[in-house]
């Protein structure tokens, strides 16, 4: 179908994009030069792909298609001169993100599967590509993990890569199986948004006292 394949394009430069941004809004909260918001922001939006690929062994998808390489860089320094607009508009940046976070992890999924990985690694690369750029972005910007925040977000990846990966193994149509991904991972995202969800944390219990280990 090709509006879908259409549409598929548009939300993964989107995707891009947004996610170059924020990483470009790390660099201005850390008060980068204009080096630093490149190498956050395209950090943030290649980063993922890039694993992706290396553990696939094939070509890295932007040295074959420059442009999402230079997309990044072009952001990252548009970002440089305008963080004040983005930042203000740092609730509508995350929504995009979420849609971008479950469509990096289909498309992740996907290709890996095109590759001829099983589901499980398959799944794996998926979350990796959707979140591995963020990780990066974080550990550049000396920022918690996005991987250790309480918030639901590899999650909502694992979901949508995992949603994806279980369709195509019980042989549903490819768009039934990519859109219900994307439905899927931004869903649950969307939900955390909106309702402050997150997964439960461990709880140290107290250890026991002698007497009761001689028990």
């Amino acid at each position: 179908m090709p509006a879908f394949d259409t549409a598929l394009a548009v939300l993964d430069w989107l995707g891009l994009v947004v996610f170059a941004v924020t990483g470009a809004l790390v660099a201005s909260r850390k008060e980068m030069d204009i080096v630093g918001f490149v190498l956050l922001g395209t950090a943030t939006g290649i980063g993922g792909g890039t694993l992706r690929d290396l553990v696939l062994d094939v070509p890295v998808f932007w040295t074959v298609e420059p442009a999402y390489l230079t997309t990044c860089v072009a952001v990252s320094c548009l970002v440089f001169f305008t963080a004040h607009i983005p930042q203000s508009r740092w609730v509508l940046l995350l929504w995009f993100d979420a849609a971008g976070l479950a469509l990096f992890a289909v498309a992740g999924a996907e290709k890996a599967l095109a590759a001829g990985t099983g589901p499980a690694v398959a799944i794996f690369l998926g979350v990796a590509t959707a979140t591995f750029g963020g990780i990066l972005r974080d550990i550049i910007g000396a920022e918690p993990s996005i991987a250790l925040r309480r918030e639901i977000y590899v999650t909502a990846a694992l979901l949508a890569a995992g949603s994806y990966v279980a369709l195509d193994a019980a042989g549903a149509p490819r768009e039934v199986a990519i859109g219900t991904g994307l439905a899927a991972g931004f869903a649950l995202r969307g939900a955390a948004l909106g309702f402050g969800w997150s997964l439960p944390r461990y709880r140290p219990r107290p250890g026991r006292t002698p007497d009761e280990i001689g028990r």
